[in-house]
């Protein structure tokens, strides 16, 4: 068989793991979910599972790492809707904390995530995806002077995690209005940080 069409066949068979595995985590949970489970639903072989990944920790990273980037394009989607780099910012923000309501992220990328990988390792991730477009967002503002000069790092840190600890809040809150004064909120807490707020 020729190595393009094995190739084929491997990415295929990738992305049918990553698929049905994604499925059963974010219904299921990491912790009640097998590996025969998952190769039968993806209609492969243990061997063609190992082939791809060295372990159901290595294929829920794999999955994570999808969510993740997929929580980053929606918003960087809503960011890119204005020119203007604080409209950008609060926009961004709002998404992240929509786009977390979603059972299915809150369950892989809030709830499993830290549980399943460690925590240093899920911050790893978070810093690389999110964490990072938020501190590159935060220093422009700075460089702008729209935000008061302050490390970045530290803002950094501290928005993320709240917002982080805002989505796993909204997962649990059965007050049909949260959403909208958990935006609301964050709208006032981004507020306080302009220079000359309008």
């Amino acid at each position: 068989m020729p190595s393009t069409i094995r190739a084929k066949q491997r990415e295929e068979t990738r992305r049918t793991l990553l698929r049905e595995s994604r499925r059963l985590f974010a219904t299921k949970g990491y912790g009640a979910v097998g590996l025969s489970e998952i190769v039968a639903a993806a209609g492969v072989t243990k061997g063609a599972l190992y082939h791809n990944f060295d372990s159901k920790t290595e294929l829920f990273a794999a999955v994570l790492g999808k969510v993740q980037n997929e929580v980053g394009d929606r918003v960087a989607t809503a960011a890119a809707v204005s020119d203007d780099p604080w409209a950008q910012l609060v926009a961004g923000c709002e998404a992240f904390l929509t786009t977390c309501t979603d059972p299915e992220i809150q369950r892989i990328m809030l709830v499993d995530g830290p549980a399943v990988l460690g925590w240093h390792e899920w911050r790893a991730m978070d810093a690389a995806a999110s964490a990072r477009h938020l501190g590159e967002a935060l220093e422009q503002l700075i460089d702008a002077g729209v935000i008061v000069r302050q490390p970045v790092a530290p803002l950094t840190h501290l928005l993320s995690g709240a917002m982080n600890e805002a989505a796993l809040w909204l997962a649990t809150s059965t007050d049909p209005n949260s959403l909208s004064d958990t935006t609301s909120a964050l709208r006032r807490l981004l507020e306080a940080l302009r220079a000359n707020p309008d």
